[in-house]
C-alpha cells in the first residue's frame, strides 16, 4: 500500500472535494481518499502506481501537485456512514438558496443575487452529481456531468447578454436593501453547509473551520454582493451590481468547464 500526498491551491470548500472524489472514482486500486482541505491538501491510498492518479488530480485544474508518495502500513479506514446524509442536506441548502437568491434577484433588478444564485446551483449540481452517481455507471456519472456544465454555461451566457442589456441600456437601480439582506442569509446558509460537512472530520480539525470559512470562495462571492449593494446605494448607480455579477458569471462559467472535464 502506498501513501501519496497532495497539496491542492484551489481546494476551498467541499464542493472541490466532490469534484476530486468523482474524478478518482473510476481508478482501480484506490483505498481511500482523506481531504484536509483547510491545509488543502489531498492523502490517498492506493495499492498501484501514481501516476494516473497523478494526471487526473492535475486535469481538474485545481492547481494540484504531488508532495511525496510513500509505504505505509495502514490497511483500515473509517468510513463515514453519515456521509450521504450530510451531502443531502448541503445539496437541499444550495439549491433552496438558489431559488430565493434567484427569484429575489429578478424581483429587486440585481445581476448579482441572480449570478449568486447561478453559484448555489452549480454547487448543487456538483453534490446532485455525487448522490446520483453513486452506486452507477462510468458512463451514465460521465453523461450528467456534461449536462450539468452545458447547462451552467447555458444559464451563464444568458446572465451577460443581460447584463450587457442592462450596461448599455435605461435600468431602475437594483433594491439595495433586499441584495443586502438576501446575501447576509446567503453568506449564514454558507457557513451551515461547510458546518455540516465538516461533522463529518475529527474533532482536532474543528478549530480550523473559521480559515475554511473565510477563505472559501462562496462566501467571498456573498460578501461582494453586499459590497457591491452597499456601494449601488452610495453611488446611486447600477454598475457596482453589474460588475459583481460579472464577476460571479466568470466564476460559475470555470465552474461548468471543471464539471465537463469529469464527462471527458
Amino acid at each position: 500500500m502506498y501513501k501519496t500526498i497532495f497539496e491542492i491551491t484551489k481546494m476551498d470548500c467541499p464542493s472541490e472535494e466532490s469534484l476530486i472524489r468523482m474524478k478518482l472514482d473510476g481508478i482501480s486500486g484506490i483505498a481511500n481518499l482523506k481531504f484536509d482541505i483547510p491545509n488543502r491538501k489531498l492523502t490517498v491510498f492506493h495499492n498501484e502506481e501514481v501516476d494516473l492518479i497523478e494526471k487526473s488530480v492535475i486535469e481538474l485544474n485545481l492547481g494540484g501537485k504531488r508532495v511525496s508518495t510513500e509505504r505505509t502500513n495502514q490497511t483500515n479506514f473509517e468510513e463515514n456512514t453519515n456521509q450521504k446524509k450530510l451531502l443531502w442536506a448541503v445539496l437541499g441548502i444550495n439549491a433552496a438558496f438558489f431559488i430565493i437568491e434567484m427569484t429575489t434577484g429578478i424581483i429587486s433588478k440585481s445581476m448579482g443575487l441572480v449570478a449568486d444564485s447561478l453559484d448555489m446551483l452549480a454547487d448543487s449540481f456538483v453534490y446532485g452529481i455525487s448522490l446520483f452517481a453513486v452506486g452507477g455507471t462510468l458512463t451514465r456519472k460521465k453523461r450528467i456531468a456534461k449536462l450539468a456544465g452545458y447547462f451552467q454555461i447555458t444559464l451563464a451566457l444568458l446572465g451577460f447578454v443581460e447584463v450587457l442589456r442592462r450596461f448599455f441600456g435605461a435600468e431602475k437601480l437594483p433594491n439595495f436593501s433586499t441584495m443586502i439582506i438576501v446575501s447576509v442569509l446567503a453568506l449564514i446558509a454558507n457557513g451551515i453547509c461547510l458546518y455540516i460537512l465538516q461533522k463529518s472530520k475529527s474533532k482536532e480539525e474543528a478549530h480550523m473551520k473559521a480559515s475554511m470559512i473565510f477563505t472559501s470562495n462562496d462566501i467571498i462571492i456573498n460578501l461582494g454582493v453586499i459590497t457591491a449593494g452597499v456601494l449601488v446605494h452610495w453611488l446611486n448607480s447600477n454598475k457596482p451590481d453589474l460588475i459583481i455579477g460579472t464577476i460571479v458569471f466568470v466564476l460559475v462559467i470555470q465552474g461548468a468547464f471543471r464539471i465537463l472535464k469529469l464527462s471527458k
